[in-house]
């Protein structure tokens, strides 16, 4: 199978492709533009970050765990293609020149991409866009005074040929052996050929976004075949109002669903906005972040707290259930071998949800504790209680016992207090290099504090509040 793809504006054919090589090394290995870096190779330091345009328009992706067929179809920008043709520097390359944005300079070919696709974009919120870019040693002050000089320059015409490129209608792929002895992936275009392909196959690797499944590969350095990539299956990225309320496909980027939560559920878009980076959060999807069942992954907890319902099919049957039945226990989930995540309903509701992440990092980290609540006040009662957690238990939880205690009490401090010794039948938390069990539920209690609190209209964000 061929995977076809336009690279710095000129046309590109590979065949006999391994399904993981990535285009990082592809591109330092095979084609010798070595401007794209390898750093921490898992997604989190930005020195690969490449231009990835389709129909969707220009993102900025982590080329380290990229896998080239993810390519099949689009166009791709390193730091060597955002400049002209002719030589002609982009805005944002002579802004780093003359607010001396670099010092080592390897950092700064992934800090050109980002800013690039910024610009592209109109993005302005830069200290967003350019989160998933690590320096050590410039500082970012000029940076981010070189992105907002190149802000107010037009758009290069040689980056908006990218938008115009053709995307070919491209077999799905074969069983043909690809690089490496790999069987060849296969590129399913919609979620009735992917259903075809794992009765067939049901054993294969699902790969929306890679961030998860990438690391398999640069850091684990396991094998993965067969693999299929879902990138191509557009039924599985919509995001439609139902009378449920909103189905959101499994393959919707959590950018996406950001920007489908900010009037709906803003605290739950606040918190996607600090999954990860901008390069991963416009690759990973919400249906990985589902199926893979990590404890600490952030999706669920919010999801859980909104009720949500989730859709799996295997074949022609289709099957739902409530989001929080589909963790059994720690790396197992309620789904069979063929089986894959379709979709999850977030039923309409009034916004009272508040998610609150509690990590070492504001920005691009791991939840030690993520806990999301949706209270409902009727006359000074608490009439109904939804609270789940991510990092206290091996799947991520509800709090059964708190909301039980807190339901048809008076919503109050003192009826926050007597739940207190309720924490610690719902969860017994490990201890780890992010937090200690005792300190896990503390902050879990507190988190339900904080909630009161704010619902009061106590001003309770770092962000918000001064000395």
């Amino acid at each position: 199978m061929d995977i076809c793809f336009r690279l710095n504006g000129e046309p590109v054919r590979l065949t006999r492709v391994s399904p993981t090589d990535t285009l990082l090394d592809w591109l330092r290995d095979r084609r010798g533009l070595t401007g794209t870096k390898e750093g921490c190779n898992e997604g989190d330091c930005g020195a690969c970050t490449v231009m990835v345009t389709d129909a969707r328009g220009a993102r900025a992706l982590n080329a380290c765990i990229l896998f080239l067929p993810q390519l099949h179809g689009r166009a791709v920008r390193t730091v060597e293609g955002i400049a002209g043709p002719d030589g002609t520097l982009h805005p944002v390359q002579r802004a780093m020149i003359a607010h001396h944005g670099s010092q080592c300079g390897f950092c700064t070919p992934g800090f050109i991409v980002s800013m690039a696709v910024a610009h592209f974009n109109g993005e302005r919120e830069f200290d967003t866009a350019l989160a998933g870019n690590l320096c050590r040693c410039t500082g970012y002050a000029p940076i981010i005074r070189a992105a907002e000089a190149a802000s107010q320059e037009p758009v290069p015409d040689w980056l908006r040929e990218d938008t115009s490129f053709f995307w070919p209608e491209i077999s799905s792929g074969g069983g043909a052996e690809g690089g490496g002895g790999q069987t060849a992936p296969l590129l399913p275009d919609t979620s009735d050929a992917l259903a075809a392909l794992l009765e067939r196959s049901p054993d294969t690797v699902l790969i929306a976004g890679a961030t998860d499944v990438g690391l398999w590969v640069t850091k684990q350095l396991r094998e993965l075949k067969p693999v299929a990539f879902l990138h191509r299956c557009a039924d599985l990225q919509r995001i439609e109002e139902t009378d449920a309320g909103l189905r959101v496909g499994a393959g919707v980027t959590l950018d996406r669903l950001h920007d489908a939560m900010v009037p709906r559920h803003p605290s739950f878009a606040a918190m996607i906005r600090r999954y990860g980076a901008a390069q991963v959060r416009a690759a990973a999807t919400i249906g990985g972040n589902i199926a893979n069942g990590s404890p600490i992954g952030d999706g669920p907890p919010a999801l859980i707290a909104l009720g949500a319902t989730l859709h799996l099919r295997k074949g022609d049957t289709r099957r739902t259930m409530p989001l929080e039945d589909f963790f059994l226990d720690y790396g197992r989930q309620d789904r069979v071998a063929g089986e894959f995540v379709e979709a999850v309903t977030i039923p309409a509701q009034p916004d009272r949800l508040r998610c609150y992440k509690l990590s070492k990092r504001f920005d691009q980290d791991i939840s030690a504790v993520c806990g999301c609540f949706s209270i409902t006040v009727e006359d000074g009662t608490v009439a109904a209680a939804r609270i789940a957690f991510g990092g206290m238990a091996g799947i991520p939880k509800r709090a059964a016992h708190v909301e039980a205690a807190i339901v048809g009490q008076p919503w109050s401090a003192a009826t926050i207090a007597a739940a207190a010794p309720e924490w610690e039948r719902d969860f017994t938390p490990l201890s780890d290099m992010r937090a200690s069990a005792r300190y896990r539920l503390a902050t879990a209690r507190n988190m339900l504090s904080r909630y009161f609190h704010e619902d009061q209209g106590t001003p309770a964000s770092v962000q918000e509040l001064r000395a």
